[in-house]
């Protein structure tokens, strides 16, 4: 694979991850404004799937294409370190250190368990132990 069709895949995934984000937001935004659920919510789904497709790859044959335009695009857009530092430093200055502390906890625990139970999930799928 060359690297221009690389990028091409990651952009693609890319642009499909940010609108799939965008709409998560959109559509929690207005049921949790006072915590930043939506951030959480896109984080805790993307690292569960990234847990599946890690599992897959681990075991399956997987075109670079598609593992570029799923992992690093697709949900390397839809998922958000960067809105969620930013979220907990806003909270940190506002005084909210006890929801940011909340934030940060909630998103290392539950996202590094979702990637665990997704990786447990497929490797039962596929029928294989987990390593």
């Amino acid at each position: 694979m060359t690297h221009l069709s690389a990028f091409f895949w990651v952009a693609l995934g890319g642009a499909l991850g940010a609108g799939a984000r965008y709409a998560v937001s959109l559509a929690l935004i207005s049921h949790a404004p006072r915590f930043p659920f939506a951030t959480l919510t896109v984080n805790i789904i993307g690292s569960f799937l990234l847990g599946l497709l890690l599992a897959y790859t681990q075991q399956q044959s997987v075109a670079d294409s598609w593992r570029l335009f799923i992992g690093v695009g697709l949900l390397g857009a839809f998922t958000t370190f960067s809105t969620f530092s930013v979220e907990v430093v806003s909270m940190m200055a506002q005084g909210e250190l006890a929801k940011a502390m909340l934030h940060v906890g909630l998103n290392v625990i539950l996202c590094v368990a979702a990637v665990v139970v997704a990786m447990m999930l497929m490797n039962s799928l596929l029928n294989i132990s987990v390593k």
